[in-house]
């Protein structure tokens, strides 16, 4: 048999068909049922002409719909690419023109409001969830399914196709498009398993959007496995998803820093007994001292997995619990089937422990390329050991440690040059979040007349401390060099974030901007 996402499916339903696969909105699905609808919509886009290579766009947020097209989308060959409610309406132009899209599967809502972006795009059909469909084009997904009852016929696809598009935020200019193959999602899937056990009595709960790998592959490592998988809503509250650990009696909970510190902070009140979860998975962003700290307060019994990746390889290292007492600061060792080591600025290997280089990954999740983009995809895929192999270099700067263990430093494209010498933002948020006052802090930069950029500190308090943004200043400039000290603090009750769950820079370097400019207008005059 040919290695195919969709085997995890077809297997599994063969083992459990009746199982629960997924719970959603008071509803329960069963492996059957989404093998079922998977089949009836794979066939209608197969009558309607998507064929192998096509890609059709996913936008529908943490619904059924959009683990049922997932796996339709892989039955005819075609490839999937699921992006966030979050886009604005420039990006999903972007990305519909960039792909060449046929097909979009969204909500009526979306569409009505993108109207003029969907008629100038390449989409033959747009099929619409929970809502009407009057305008030419679009087609009512429910009506698909009770019309179509055949199965999908045989695509002829092979393992080397690609099998997602994965397209990243952008944040930093126009969102590149991650190719994935069928073989590389299959071997993030089984290497994962490999070190996180899922088994067939688990209940994941998946509140992280399944348009961010992170969140897909919950749904994706669940099927795999025959576990069931709790969906939420990606804007869940943290006493509704508290509420659901319990009353579920959860095992698995994928979770990044900003979930933790929303749900600690909750509990505080309520004190649930949280005993059902045994494994508490992290990436996205590193869990510092005090989110660990955090979680095995909330999870005193549980396994707590830190991990690091990036979209175009899924997945770098873990962090084997048994460690993260003893090595906290580190994001772990490589994952099965994955290789690492570290270059200098001459692409030279180093071997010194401590030694700060450019992180090198090599393994079968490495991505095929950046969709559309070959000049950006030579600049990250780079001869590897052997001839017409392709590694992975990352642009991220890190350390390794006299054991093998990776420390994360920064991203080459994130640093900060502050007075002629270049600054990694997460070194000076790793002094900041040591302060025992506070909880959490983002740096940012701002433009400086004499020092080239200035480093701005968002910061926020642990409950019931006090202190001041000029006592903050202060400790800075006691323990750090002076071009790592931040030309301005700012304290905030909580540090705005994107639905992904990561910190929103973008919103706060517009703030800083706005700040600074305040504060230099204020002492001018």
């Amino acid at each position: 048999m040919i290695p195919k996402m969709q085997n995890f499916l077809e297997e599994t339903v063969c083992l459990y068909p009746k199982k629960t696969a997924v719970t959603f909105s008071g509803n329960s699905y069963t492996f059957s049922d989404i093998e079922e609808q998977s089949n009836s919509l794979a066939s209608y886009l197969q009558k309607q002409g998507v064929q192998r290579g096509d890609r059709v766009v996913i936008l529908l947020g943490n619904k059924i719909e959009t683990i049922v097209s997932f796996w339709a989308i892989l039955k005819v060959g075609a490839i999937v690419i699921p992006v966030g409610m979050e886009l604005k309406s420039s990006k999903i132009e972007y990305i519909l023109q960039d792909s060449g899209a046929v097909v979009l599967i969204t909500t009526a809502e979306i569409a009505a409001k993108n109207a003029s972006i969907l008629q100038q795009s390449y989409l033959k059909e747009t099929l619409i969830v929970d809502g009407p469909t009057n305008t030419k084009g679009q087609v009512d997904y429910d009506e698909i399914l009770k019309d179509n009852h055949d199965s999908p016929q045989s695509s002829g696809l092979i393992s080397k196709d690609l099998a997602a598009i994965l397209y990243t935020s952008g944040s930093t200019g126009e969102p590149k498009g991650v190719m994935l193959s069928h073989e590389n999602m299959i071997a993030a899937t089984h290497s994962l398993n490999a070190y996180l056990t899922y088994t067939t009595e688990d209940k994941v709960l998946c509140a992280l959007p399944l348009s961010f790998d992170y969140g897909l592959y919950q749904m994706i490592m669940s099927v795999s496995k025959g576990a069931t998988l709790i969906l939420e809503k990606e804007s869940t509250w943290p006493i509704f998803l508290l509420k659901k650990i319990l009353q579920e009696k959860i095992t698995i909970f994928p979770a990044v820093p900003t979930m933790v510190m929303l749900l600690h902070e909750q509990n505080k009140k309520y004190q649930f007994d949280l005993s059902s979860i045994r494994k508490v998975t992290n990436t996205g962003a590193a869990l510092t001292q005090n989110n660990i700290q955090m979680v095995q307060e909330l999870f005193p019994h549980t396994e707590i997995y830190s991990m690091y990746g990036l979209t175009e390889c899924k997945r770098c290292t873990y962090l084997p619990p048994s460690e993260i007492d003893k090595k906290p600061d580190s994001v772990g060792i490589a994952i099965p089937n994955t290789e690492l080591w570290l270059i200098d600025e001459n692409d030279q290997k180093i071997t010194t422990p401590h030694a700060v280089g450019q992180l090198v990954i090599r393994g079968a999740t490495v991505m095929q390329g950046y969709w559309n983009k070959p000049e950006k995809t030579a600049a990250k895929l780079k001869p590897g050991l052997h001839s017409g192999e392709k590694v992975l270099y990352t642009g991220d700067l890190c350390a390794l440690d006299e054991d093998g263990y990776l420390y994360f430093k920064g991203r080459m494209d994130h640093m900060i040059n502050s007075r002629g010498i270049k600054v990694s933002p997460k070194e000076v948020e790793d002094y900041l979040v040591s302060i025992p006052s506070i909880n959490a802090a983002v740096i940012t930069a701002i433009p400086h007349e004499d020092y080239g950029e200035a480093l701005f500190a968002f910061v926020v308090l642990k409950e019931e401390q006090i202190t001041s943004e000029k006592e903050i200043l202060s400790l800075c400039a006691t323990h750090l060099e002076a071009y790592k000290v931040p030309g301005f603090v700012e304290i905030l009750s909580s540090i705005p974030k994107t639905p992904n769950g990561k910190y929103d820079l973008i919103t706060l370097k517009e703030r800083a901007l706005q700040l600074a400019n305040v504060e230099t207008k204020a002492f001018l005059t």
